[in-house]
């Protein structure tokens, strides 16, 4: 048994033993779990893909005059002003002005909020465009400027719903080409996207949420961060296989780190044709080998993990809860899965080469003493559903 200060002194000491969720399944192979157990000081797990619940927390500072910003653009794509006079919110997903969407189907979607995030991150300036009714002490009334991340106070990356614990592997039944936020799907199931990175992912490496918890370090995007809640839709309660790994969505996390000590080739502007703009993180998260059970959690393999294959053409859109299978992550990383029969090609929107980077970046910081370990303040919830949203004709 170890605990998080034991663990914590290792590290600050230099000796602590760091390997990636990739590294540690030979390592058990090789040592043996007891004998690991007692060696491993902690287990990096990690996942890079698109985060749609992502956004950030934006404070331009006061110009002269005072302004109150009511409304406000940055590089065209609207912000959220509903806050204190120079605070702002931005969204991955909000799309620039006078985008056309879907109006010509299927639209481009070639820049937002996501985008802007990206820019903001890679150290660019974006333009800001602001309006107010003004007030006696906020007089100003319309500013336009330019500005760098350098240039705001504070730039807060705040996500309500990342890391999804388990996810769908989509694909379409239908006559026509399906454009979906997990990519393009052709016609007559011929082929099939997930978004994964299995064995390396964080919550399929403590799918008990024994370690990650509210207050748990993690490694956002390059910068130190940490869980504030379970994420929206976190939903535990659910069909789980042998270890209690999920078969389904489950379990999320909300996250929040400093923009400004971020990398910039972990965050990354997202266009999906024919769905919107997203935003792609790059995220690690340190499991601390605590006992015997944590390591052998960690220890999962791809083969080992389920996915469950929904058609995106109407069981998804409909809710029907109808799934044509499942299919484990070691068929999905090979290229190709057997679904109702047949062999479908199947690609993914995740890169596992860039969350097992992530997954070395968090070891080396670690194992440099750079990067300590935080025990949860308040465990996740483990056992959850989700609620629909009903339709009601009149007010209850």
């Amino acid at each position: 048994m170890k605990t998080y200060d034991d663990i914590n002194r290792r590290i600050e000491a230099g000796r602590a033993v760091v390997l990636t969720a990739d590294e540690i399944i030979d390592y058990v192979d090789r040592r043996g779990l007891d004998r690991a157990a007692e060696e491993v000081d902690v287990v990096t797990t990690a996942t890079f893909g698109a985060m749609c619940s992502s956004g950030c927390f934006l404070n331009f500072g006061q110009s002269t005059p005072r302004m109150r910003i009511t409304e406000a653009w940055l590089d065209d794509v609207l912000i959220y002003s509903g806050l204190a006079a120079v605070d702002a919110y931005l969204g991955a997903t909000q799309l620039r002005y006078n985008d056309p969407a879907n109006m010509n189907h299927p639209g481009d979607f070639a820049f937002g909020g996501g985008h802007v995030i990206e820019k903001l991150i890679a150290g660019e300036a974006v333009q800001l465009f602001a309006l107010s009714y003004g007030t006696d002490e906020y007089p100003r009334r319309e500013l336009r400027t330019w500005l760098t991340l350098k240039d705001l106070n504070q730039a807060i990356m705040v996500n309500p719903r990342n890391c999804y614990q388990n996810y769908n592997v989509a694909t379409n039944t239908s006559s026509r080409r399906l454009f979906t936020y997990l990519g393009q799907l052709e016609p007559e199931m011929g082929n099939c996207t997930y978004s994964s990175a299995g064995q390396l992912s964080p919550l399929l490496n403590d799918p008990f949420y024994e370690t990650i918890g509210i207050g748990s370090a993690v490694w956002l995007a390059g910068a130190r961060g940490h869980v504030y809640a379970e994420g929206t839709q976190h939903c535990p309660t659910c069909a789980r296989g042998p270890d209690g790994v999920p078969s389904e969505g489950a379990g999320t996390l909300a996250l929040t780190a400093d923009m400004k000590a971020m990398r910039p080739g972990f965050v990354r502007g997202v266009s999906l044709r024919g769905y919107g703009v997203s935003l792609a993180l790059g995220i690690a998260i340190p499991i601390p080998i605590l006992n015997r059970e944590v390591l052998r959690r960690t220890t999962i393999r791809d083969r080992d993990i389920m996915a469950p294959v929904i058609d995106y053409s109407s069981d998804y859109p409909q809710k029907t809860g109808r799934t044509l299978g499942q299919v484990s992550y070691a068929d999905l990383r090979s290229g190709e899965i057997e679904v109702a029969g047949r062999r479908l090609r199947v690609s993914s929107l995740s890169s596992y080469c860039k969350a097992l980077e992530c997954a070395e970046l968090l070891r080396d910081e670690i194992a440099r003493g750079d990067f300590l370990l935080s025990a949860p303040l308040q465990r996740l919830p483990r056992e959850q559903g989700l609620r629909a949203l009903e339709i009601r004709e009149k007010q209850l």
